[in-house]
C-alpha cells in the first residue's frame, strides 16, 4: 500500500461525521465551511455552519442580503471580514457564474478573498478534484512521517505544494480523499504538541519516529492575547451594531471601552476594514445598512 492508501484506509475508519463532508453538502456549503474553518475550531464552526446554511443555502440567498447581515449572522466567531469576504463571493458568483460556485481552480481562485488553500480545498472537496490541498495539518503530517522533521515551517511554499503533490493518487477521486485524509490525521492525530502515535497509521514508517528526536520544548507558537487588545475593543464595538435596530451613535458606542484612544482606534479599523459605515458625523451603521430606510440619524 502506499501512503495515500494507508491515510484513506485510517479515515474510512476514524473520519469526524461532519456536516459539510456529507454527499449531499453543495459547493456553496463546502466554501462557507473553509471560510469559517479559518483560525477557528470546528466545535464553534459546526453550529455556525448550520445556521449560515439554513439561512442562505445558496450564494444568490445571502447575495440578495446586504453585507450587514452576514456579519450579523457571523456572530461571536472572530475576524468578522471573514463574512465580508463570503458576501462579496456570493455576489461575485451570482454575476460571474450565474450563482453556481465554479469547479474550475483559476476561477475560484478570481473569486474575492479565495486564496490558494480555499480554492484548492473547494476544487478537491467538492468536486472530487486532484489538487495539493495543504494547510497546516497537512504540512506537519508530512514533513514528520515523510521528511522526519518535528514540524512544519510557519508558512506554505511552492514546495509543500510540489511534496503533497507527489503523494496523491493519480485517480482524482481516490485523490480528493487522500487529501482529506492527510487533514484529518493532523487534526486529530499528528498534533502539533501531543501526537497520539499509537493512533497513526504511519506509525511503523514514519520517518520522524525513526529519527528518534524529541518535539521542541514549550510550545510551538506563543498563543495571541486577546484581552485588552485592539482585537477585543474591536469585537465589543461590532456587538453592539450588529445587535442595533437603527444608527448607533457614537455616544453609546464610547460607552463599551474606557481607553478612548484605543476605542477611536478600533472604530477607525472597522471603518477602514468596511465593516462599519459612519453616517452623518457622529451616528454608525453596518456596512450595507446605511441604505435602509430605518438607517436614519435622529
Amino acid at each position: 500500500m502506499t501512503f495515500a492508501d494507508d491515510a484513506i484506509a485510517w479515515f474510512d475508519q476514524n473520519a469526524r461525521d461532519l456536516p459539510w463532508r456529507q454527499p449531499t453538502t453543495s459547493a456553496w456549503g463546502v466554501l462557507v465551511s473553509e471560510v469559517m474553518l479559518q483560525q477557528t475550531p470546528v466545535v464553534r464552526v459546526e453550529p455556525a455552519w448550520r445556521s449560515w446554511m439554513t439561512r442562505w443555502p445558496t450564494p444568490a440567498d445571502l447575495a440578495a442580503d446586504p453585507p450587514s447581515e452576514a456579519i450579523r449572522m457571523w456572530g461571536r466567531l472572530g475576524y468578522p471580514r471573514r463574512a465580508m469576504r463570503l458576501h462579496a463571493c456570493a455576489v461575485a458568483i451570482v454575476e460571474r457564474h450565474g450563482g453556481v460556485v465554479p469547479d474550475d481552480l483559476d476561477q475560484l481562485l478570481a473569486l474575492p478573498g479565495v486564496g490558494t488553500y480555499t480554492g484548492r480545498a473547494v476544487a478537491t472537496f467538492a468536486y472530487g478534484q486532484r489538487h495539493p490541498v495543504v494547510d497546516t495539518n497537512v504540512r506537519r503530517v508530512v514533513a514528520r512521517a515523510v521528511e522526519g522533521k518535528p514540524d512544519a515551517g510557519a508558512n506554505t511554499t511552492a514546495a509543500d505544494l510540489v511534496a503533497v503533490a507527489d503523494l496523491l493518487p493519480e485517480d482524482e477521486k481516490r485523490a480528493a480523499r487522500a487529501s482529506i485524509a492527510f487533514m484529518e490525521l493532523g487534526a486529530i492525530v499528528c498534533t502539533a504538541r501531543a501526537p497520539r502515535c499509537p493512533l497513526c497509521p504511519f506509525e511503523a514508517s514514519c520517518a520522524w519516529r525513526a529519527s528518534g528526536r524529541e518535539l521542541p520544548e514549550g510550545p510551538s507558537r506563543k498563543p495571541q492575547r486577546y484581552a485588552g487588545t485592539d482585537r477585543q475593543v474591536r469585537g465589543l464595538l461590532l456587538e453592539v451594531l450588529r445587535h442595533a435596530t437603527g444608527p448607533v451613535p457614537r455616544q453609546r458606542l464610547d460607552m463599551v471601552w474606557q481607553d478612548e484612544r484605543q476605542r477611536a482606534r478600533a472604530l477607525a479599523g472597522l471603518v477602514e476594514d468596511g465593516l462599519v459605515e459612519p453616517l452623518g458625523a457622529d451616528d454608525f451603521v453596518l456596512a450595507g445598512d446605511a441604505e435602509r430606510p430605518s438607517a436614519q440619524p435622529l
